[in-house]
């Protein structure tokens, strides 16, 4: 039994073939016993005679193809599809574009069958107009009068233009445009007012630039007040009563500043007290410094590693199983207990079957950094767990 039929002349939209789940190009083949949903097969798969499930070969089939004309003897109809998703796409009158999508017709045989069959031929004309007549009459109570749709749009551009207005001038008005010369001029204020400046920014828009500035200016200058009384307070609390005293007190307290910032300082080196000579140039640096020359020689915590500090063994699982000799010695070295554990297992079990162990030995059996081997493998030979080979 041969039927025709027609899908979209993209293979993807086709469904695929039952058999090789390959997409179906035409001719291929449905068949009329099998379905919902319909059973598709291409043409090498047919002639196989596949079979799948309640599926026989000897069932009845149709013949799926677009080869053949609708409107005109020289068109198909996969043809005919084509040309109406050509004019889709490309628009009504890009005749070029069109015969190009289609690849099979040329420019004037696309635009005079389209106009001949789908724009002058009454019975699509017809059909057409009915259409139109009929969604007029279904939506004349609920559709909005196009005129009324142009004054919404030119209201929404409108409303645009304004609010695009108002910001120029507020940028224009408070100095926006030169973003650079607007921080530099912000640079000039404390911390504590540019803070307050970044926080009331929003609200410029709400008063005038002169109003904002009045604003920013009266409370630097109730910060710079603020200041000032707290320092003459200071003052009064260290029973000073005029200023030649006062000038003497803030150098005084200058002094005791930079001292104290030289203890810190030395006591951050001193925490590097073995290495006499990195100590003796950190010295050497900041002696060069008080006297305002260059320092030449680099500074010993820059030129070596810092150490990091110990590892806080609190709440870390296997911490139980240790001894304090081997808790610090975690610490130390910063490695959990349990990876600790877990390397002392190792080199304990290799030293019991090699009756000694190496160092080189050790560093093959536990990948971390050798520093860290080097200490673990001391450790447990001062300790008596192992033995050199």
């Amino acid at each position: 039994m041969d039927r025709l039929g027609s899908f979209s002349s993209d293979p993807s939209d086709k469904p695929p073939c039952r058999g090789c789940s390959s997409y179906l190009m035409e001719p291929y083949i449905k068949c009329a016993e099998c379905g919902p949903p319909p059973f598709f097969l291409c043409l090498q798969c047919f002639t196989r005679g596949f079979e799948y499930k309640k599926h026989q070969s000897d069932h009845t089939y149709e013949i799926m193809t677009s080869d053949f004309p609708v409107l005109d003897p020289s068109w198909t109809a996969q043809e005919e599809m084509a040309l109406l998703e050509a004019v889709m796409d490309c628009g009504f009158g890009n005749w070029q574009d069109v015969a190009n999508q289609m690849c099979t017709k040329t420019k004037e045989e696309c635009e005079k069958h389209y106009m001949k069959h789908f724009i002058n031929n009454p019975l699509f004309a017809s059909t057409l107009l009915n259409l139109k007549q009929a969604e007029e009459a279904k939506t004349a109570d609920t559709a909005i009068p196009f005129h009324s749709l142009k004054m919404a749009v030119v209201d929404i551009y409108h409303s645009r233009l304004k609010e695009r207005q108002r910001r120029k001038k507020i940028i224009r008005d408070h100095g926006l445009i030169n973003l650079r010369k607007f921080q530099l001029m912000e640079r000039r204020y404390p911390k504590e007012v540019q803070d307050l400046y970044e926080a009331m920014r929003r609200f410029a828009r709400i008063v005038g630039p002169v109003e904002h500035d009045k604003f920013i200016e009266s409370h630097a200058l109730e910060f710079e007040l603020r200041r000032e009384i707290k320092r003459l307070q200071e003052y009064r609390t260290a029973g000073i009563t005029n200023f030649c005293s006062a000038r003497t007190y803030d150098h005084l307290k200058k002094t005791r500043e930079e001292e104290r910032l030289k203890r810190t300082m030395l006591s951050e080196v001193l925490q590097y007290i073995q290495d006499s000579s990195a100590c003796q140039q950190w010295l050497r640096r900041q002696a060069d410094i008080d006297s305002g020359l260059s320092p030449s020689i680099p500074m010993a915590l820059n030129s070596g590693r810092r150490s990091a500090p110990p590892l806080n063994l609190t709440g870390l699982p296997g911490t139980e199983k240790l001894n304090e000799k081997e808790k610090e010695l975690c610490q130390m070295v910063r490695l959990v207990p349990g990876a600790y554990l877990e390397y002392k297992s190792a080199l304990l079990n290799e030293c019991n079957k090699q009756g000694g162990l190496r160092l080189a030995q050790a560093r093959a059996l536990i990948k971390i950094d050798v520093n860290k081997t080097r200490k673990i493998y001391d450790f447990l030979i001062r300790e008596g767990y192992i033995t050199k080979a």
